[in-house]
């Protein structure tokens, strides 16, 4: 057994701990596991080009490029139908195993919109002594009860699902660390520049042709 199968047990562990053990509300307005295990993406699918981002909602590289790259990339190549983003959870740390938990139990119409306010706030809840209370807080913001927060936590099928694709992407792609990106079948990862990012998109969008 790799030593990133024994993490990801060890996390799963330390994740449903989070939650408390007061039964389910059965009114949880959560996504249903389907919806929440879902890919999730952005941008047309005639779209030439595919990037695959691989991310932890715990990673600052992460969240600096969703604010500062992301908004670029959409507006020049996705806004404009010559892209489409896969956002695939690569989870390090148990508070961004639950954050991405959290995210996913939001629902379609709300995904995105929750990945951008956990990575804003992220210095709140990933330091924090006691992350359940932190991310229930951040929740809140996006519409999610603590009810809604602890139901999400309890569902297993969603939790062996996101670790059983961080295990693929590992395993069939070789990622190790956040941010890792897979655009037509090329690899980048780290703090890369938007003006890294549009070299390798623009070489995929004229061989794509």
């Amino acid at each position: 057994m790799s030593r990133f199968v024994v993490k990801q047990l060890f996390l799963a562990g330390l994740v449903i701990g989070l939650a408390w053990t007061a039964p389910t509300p059965a009114a949880a307005a959560i996504a249903s596991t389907d919806v929440a295990t879902e890919e999730k993406i952005i941008g047309s699918d005639k779209a030439l080009v595919t990037l695959i981002e691989y991310a932890s909602l715990g990673c600052s590289h992460c969240a600096q490029f969703h604010k500062d790259t992301f908004p670029k990339i959409k507006k020049d190549y996705i806004d404009t139908g010559k892209l489409r983003m896969i956002y695939r959870d690569f989870p390090l740390g148990t508070p961004a195993l639950a954050a991405a938990m959290i995210a996913r139990c939001s629902g379609r119409n709300r995904y995105f919109g929750f990945v951008n306010l956990l990575f804003r706030s992220q210095a709140q809840w990933s330091r924090s002594e006691n992350p359940l209370e932190a991310l229930t807080k951040v929740a809140r913001f996006g519409g999610l009860s603590a009810d809604d927060v602890n139901a999400c936590l309890q569902n297993q099928s969603l939790l062996d699902s996101i670790q059983s694709k961080a295990r693929k992407a590992q395993n069939n792609h070789g990622i190790k660390s956040t941010p890792s990106f897979i655009i037509n079948g090329t690899s980048i990862s780290g703090a890369v520049t938007y003006d890294e990012f549009r070299k390798v998109i623009d070489r995929a969008l004229k061989q794509a042709q």
